[in-house]
């Protein structure tokens, strides 16, 4: 049988209609888009056009997008980009973010430790959600940033970003929203958010890998990071990946206009599987079950071992994970799971199932019978 991939939240497949718009800008319109001659020319309207798309998923103004390498980039950008520019506005040195923030904003707020800031790190409840209280009780004079994730990439949980982003606003602090795992999965609008930053990434919505936007609200303050020419209107410099803007773009038009069917149909598979795994006994799901992402499934086995498993699926032509893909092969139980209170016991049995556009009703079905197999088997029924 052919195998079955079950790790979208990882990275997910270009879509076909996504590499035939990017072809032609490889060999053929190559032209570097700072040029003023016709390739120029046609490059830098392609990636307007690309701009547009990009901010037409984000209900926002294209003059508000700007183009980066990936997730990572756009959230250390906007973290340590606006921690240095509040600070030396004399605004003050205080972040707060979450506990359970993939390591782009973790480290990044390491970082800036390291350079004289103080940051909060926040707890979350048993279903990975942060309390909007929290953040509020957690607000300081000095408070210049506050980044929360949109939705979790380990558990699936979506944050209540629109409450929190609602009073960020009103006390005119800087806030910043990873929504890595959420953009082009569930309707985004900024304005609704009440962000003034927000990441994303290209191969998390079927675009090409090395490509990814920061959307920054007008007339918010950020220092640039990368250093040289004029390009993204002199706000990060580099000669500009057009191909991989074009797929970025043309992958975030597809997701739009995809978005409610997918939705619809992703959240009846996950629920398919949810109602297996409960089958299965000794078994628990992680995260919350309401405000969750279509399409993703974590969940623990009482007594089973997190690498049998996953060497045993993989084997039978399934590809799953234990959660983060940038945390694969680390010795440490996941920071999320322990940050929702679970031992370390069953922070170390957690398994992530995550479908997308190309899964099927039977390679779910598939994967749910061989897990009951493989589950007997280990538990020795």
């Amino acid at each position: 049988m052919n195998p079955v991939y079950l790790d979208y939240a990882a990275t997910t497949p270009v879509d076909e209609r996504v590499l035939q718009a990017m072809k032609p800008y490889f060999c053929e319109r190559f032209g570097n888009a700072s040029s003023l001659y016709s390739w120029g020319r046609e490059a830098r309207k392609a990636v307007a056009e690309a701009r547009e798309k990009v901010a037409a998923l984000l209900q926002a103004s294209p003059s508000e997008v700007y183009f980066t390498s990936g997730g990572s980039e756009s959230d250390n950008w906007a973290i340590k980009g606006a921690a240095f520019a509040l600070r030396r506005a004399g605004r003050g040195k205080h972040i707060i973010t979450s506990c359970v923030e993939h390591h782009a904003v973790l480290n990044a707020c390491r970082w800036l430790e390291q350079e004289g800031f103080e940051v909060t790190y926040l707890p979350v409840d048993k279903n990975g959600r942060v309390l909007p209280e929290q953040v509020f009780d957690a607000l300081r004079d000095d408070t210049v940033l506050v980044s929360i994730m949109t939705a979790n990439n380990e558990v699936g949980t979506i944050e209540p970003i629109a409450e929190i982003g609602r009073r960020m606003q009103e006390q005119q602090i800087f806030f910043h929203t990873d929504a890595v795992q959420a953009a082009g999965h569930i309707p985004i609008a900024v304005d609704e958010l009440h962000v003034d930053a927000l990441s994303l990434s290209g191969h998390k919505l079927y675009g090409p890998k090395g490509v990814g936007a920061l959307y920054l609200r007008r007339g918010s303050s950020l220092d640039s990071l990368v250093h040289g020419g004029p390009q993204e209107r002199e706000m990060r410099a580099g000669t500009e990946n057009t191909a991989g803007i074009v797929g970025l773009g043309q992958a975030a038009e597809l997701a739009k206009q995809e978005m409610s069917d997918e939705w619809e149909r992703l959240s009846d598979l996950r629920d398919m599987l949810i109602a297996a795994v409960r089958e299965l006994g000794d078994s628990w799901i992680n995260g919350d079950e309401k405000y969750r992402l279509p399409g993703h499934v974590s969940f623990g086995l009482r007594g089973i071992s997190q690498d049998t498993l996953l060497i045993r699926l993989d084997m039978a032509g399934f590809a799953v994970s234990a959660g983060s893909a940038c945390s694969a092969g680390a010795l440490e139980p996941s920071h999320v799971l322990l940050a929702m209170g679970q031992t370390k016991e069953q922070a170390s049995s957690a398994i992530r199932v995550t479908l997308g556009r190309f899964t099927s009703v039977e390679e779910v079905q598939r994967f749910i019978r061989k897990l009951s197999l493989l589950v007997g088997a280990i538990r020795g029924r």
